[in-house]
């Protein structure tokens, strides 16, 4: 077996819940650390799209740490452990109802479109909701990484899961196939489908969530950038990481919607305050 996740925090925990189980040296983990719900995926099964990719993908992740020579590196470690999968095992994938999960599941079955392999399905989203809610209390997970290991052990254990048949196979070949032909960097989960939308598209509940955390001050003043990208990341019902947050926020100071004091150079040296 196989498990292939999207996210350090989901693959961490399945690590933790297989040796638990005495599994962890039959059962393999691949993950991406990676958010698919941001940055461009045109042709990004080939050298030209993840290079496209990597180079967007430096406005979101700093060099200053080698932390994004580390994300290039762990991106290309992944590819390469997929198409290294030898015919005949079972993969199980692990995704939720998310546009970050979706779209990673899509690249996956594509990249494995000519092997034969058997390929599982764990929704985590349905089965989170099948095995723990509570009547009186609606709560879903965002994304899998949410999930505590205790839970995600008996997701394993108890879930349903569902088999991938050729067709099921060839129509997510083909979902991620019209996902390349979009040149959007943002993508957001409605009506069960992924839908891209423009990069600006959370530029509005940023300056209106800001404006909430003004209001609560004595006088208008200036706001930790943290602090505001955290109120905001509270009430998203998308995934989309801190990380995609603070560079549209950079984007609002360069546009003068906000201003700024101290060093734009990571989240927590800076303060924020709009100016209108």
């Amino acid at each position: 077996m196989i498990h292939i996740l999207f996210g350090a925090s989901a693959s961490g925990s399945l690590k933790y819940v297989l040796r638990e189980m005495g599994l962890d040296k039959k059962e393999k983990v691949i993950s991406f650390w990676d958010i698919f719900s941001i940055g461009p995926v045109w042709q990004l099964h080939e050298e030209s799209g993840k290079e496209a990719r990597f180079e967007w993908m430096k406005k979101i992740i700093t060099d200053k740490y080698d932390e994004f020579l580390d994300y290039k590196k762990g991106f290309e470690k992944t590819i390469n452990q997929i198409n290294s999968i030898p015919e005949g095992v079972h993969i199980t994938i692990w995704t939720s109802d998310n546009a970050h999960e979706q779209t990673g599941l899509r690249f996956v079955v594509y990249l494995l479109k000519e092997k034969n392999v058997d390929i599982s399905l764990i929704n985590t989203t349905a089965e989170y909701e099948e095995l723990f809610q509570v009547k009186k209390v609606k709560y879903t997970p965002l994304y899998s990484g949410e999930i505590s290991p205790e839970k995600l052990q008996i997701i394993y254990e108890q879930g349903r899961g569902k088999f991938f048949t050729d067709h099921d196979r060839e129509d997510l070949e083909k979902e991620w196939l019209s996902l390349l032909g979009n040149q959007e960097t943002l993508r957001i989960w409605r009506n069960g489908k992924i839908q891209s939308v423009p990069e600006d598209y959370y530029d509005k509940f940023i300056i209106k969530k800001a404006k909430r955390l003004h209001a609560k001050q004595k006088k208008k003043d200036f706001m930790k950038s943290a602090r505001l990208i955290g109120e905001v990341l509270g009430h998203l019902d998308q995934y989309v990481g801190d990380g995609f947050l603070e560079y549209r926020l950079r984007e609002l100071i360069e546009k003068g919607v906000f201003e700024s004091e101290g060093s734009l150079e990571a989240m927590r040296f800076y303060s924020v305050k709009l100016k209108m």
